[in-house]
């Protein structure tokens, strides 16, 4: 009988405990994240754009089910997001999942939002068989709607997410100008940095005027790769835009290059004297770097044409950036034809921060310079390090003014037509970063780059390998005959203990 009420006072407890259980979970949200990119922690960021929701907002995701293990991983880690969003935003966020693969009038719904599918192979019985995927959300709140056409799984779940929300919480987004007429790229030259930067800003050309001021509502410019020269009306303009406290984007290096003529010298825009008033000074000088990018050099094998890759120090590789929140986290970016900069004004009044360095292995070459593709570098080429290719200015002009300068102009630039190429990732990162902390939305900055990073094995040498191998064969063996004494002592331990009671 007491056995019987002893489980009966278990089975309650145990109910009893699932019940408080679940009742807290529903109103307190946690759970631990081990990652170390601290994927599944939400950001600071989407925490206030969450707490500040004055309407629901409503997600549709349009998932593939029972489709391969990474659709469903996929699927399962969006599904895990959504839940925090929601009892993060005190059920502001509300979401369902469609799967369109069930039906016809289903996948037409989710193609009408313009979530398209994609074709995945999957093997079946011994063949290879294309399914059609689908992989995108529609957000929406009020008379508004954003889609999302192609989440990436390996991508950054969370900035896909709070950039939606944000832009669709916005009532008007502030304008960024592109400074035009001095042979800079249009805005069309840059259409991944456009689209990124269209998420939370209105980005139009403006010209400059000699006479008239850069308008009020532009808070934010940018300048990227001038090719003519700058009358000294504009430049006052620009004088003038800082001394009300803007902020400016500059990409620009001061070199003038041409590999058709395989000759780089100094430009002429006046730009560079432009800077140095400010005591910014670009150094009329190449960099080289060990670390770079290839170039194709022609070759005839045969009678048959191709393109050689090798080694170009004038293209760097720049991948050792600052803690700064518009590069850190940043990968690797192609800088070609750069040069670098120094600041020797007073650090007193204007703070400096170099955000974009090269490698340990860099050199400079004096203008005017010959691009020998034929060259055969030397390590002896090399002899600096870290040279400053991207700085932060805080306070040049007036206390509230921001400047990035970066001395390279084109990694922004994709070209249009059929000369159009695909950018990296981190090129438009890196403008989209620069432009957000210029106009102090530096809310989703981090968001962007917190996405699943391969780290790469440690290399370990000949002799490592050997004690690691033999290490993993014998350490479970000896920790079992370990066991074995330790318990065959106890044993006999609790025998004497046994014989001397009976003694």
């Amino acid at each position: 009988m007491k056995k019987r009420q002893n489980l009966a006072t278990g089975i309650l407890l145990t109910i009893a405990i699932v019940v408080v259980a679940n009742v807290f979970s529903y109103f307190y949200f946690f759970r631990i994240d081990s990652t170390k990119e601290r994927r599944y922690t939400l950001s600071p960021a989407t925490k206030d754009i969450l707490n500040s929701l004055t309407k629901p907002v409503t997600i549709t995701a349009y998932y593939t089910e029972n489709s391969i293990p990474a659709i469903s991983r996929a699927r399962s880690d969006f599904k895990d997001i959504l839940i925090e969003y929601a009892a993060r935003s005190g059920n502001k966020v509300v979401f369902n999942f469609v799967n369109p693969n069930k039906s016809d009038s289903l996948e037409k719904t989710a193609q009408h939002n313009g979530i398209a599918p994609f074709p995945v192979q999957v093997r079946e019985k011994d063949e290879m068989k294309s399914v059609k995927v689908y992989l995108g959300a529609v957000v929406k709140m009020g008379d508004k709607m954003d889609v999302l056409p192609l989440i990436d799984p390996n991508g950054s779940l969370e900035y896909d997410l709070s950039n939606s929300i944000k832009k669709l919480s916005i009532d008007k987004k502030p304008l960024v100008g592109f400074l035009s007429g001095n042979g800079e790229p249009a805005l069309n030259e840059m259409q991944q940095v456009d689209m990124s930067l269209s998420a939370l800003h209105t980005t139009q050309d403006l010209r400059l005027n000699d006479s008239l001021p850069i308008p009020s509502e532009y808070n934010t410019i940018t300048l990227i790769n001038p090719k003519d020269t700058f009358r000294h009306g504009q430049l006052r303009q620009l004088d003038a835009f800082l001394a009300r406290g803007g902020r400016m984007f500059i990409a620009y290096s001061g070199l003038n290059s041409d590999l058709r003529t395989g000759t780089g010298m100094m430009d002429n825009t006046g730009l560079s004297q432009w800077l140095a008033s400010k005591n910014i000074m670009l150094d009329n000088k190449y960099i080289i770097d060990a670390r770079c990018g290839n170039i194709g050099v022609p070759q005839n094998l045969g009678g048959m044409s191709y393109n050689e890759q090798v080694p170009f120090p004038f293209l760097p590789i720049i991948s050792n950036f600052s803690n700064h929140p518009v590069s850190k986290d940043l990968g690797s970016i192609l800088f070609g034809f750069a040069t670098d900069l120094k600041f020797i004004g007073d650090t007193n009044k204007v703070k400096y921060t170099p955000i974009a360095f090269t490698s340990d292995k860099t050199g400079l070459k004096k203008i005017p310079v010959t691009f020998d593709i034929a060259h055969k570098w030397e390590q002896g080429e090399f002899p600096l390090a870290n040279l400053v290719v991207g700085a932060a200015f805080n306070g040049i002009g007036s206390p509230d003014s921001r400047i990035i300068l970066v001395t390279n102009g084109d990694f922004a630039v994709n070209g249009s037509g059929k000369q159009a190429r695909k950018l990296n990732p981190d090129n438009v990162n890196l403008v989209s970063n620069s432009i957000d902390w210029l106009s102090d939305n530096t809310g989703l900055l981090d968001l962007r780059s917190k996405v699943v990073k391969f780290v790469p094995i440690r290399d370990v040498s000949d002799g490592q390998k050997t004690f690691l191998k033999y290490m993993n064969f014998s350490l479970p063996l000896l920790l079992v005959i370990f066991y074995g004494i330790i318990r065959m002592q106890v044993k006999k331990n609790l025998r004497k203990r046994r014989m001397e009671e009976i003694i």
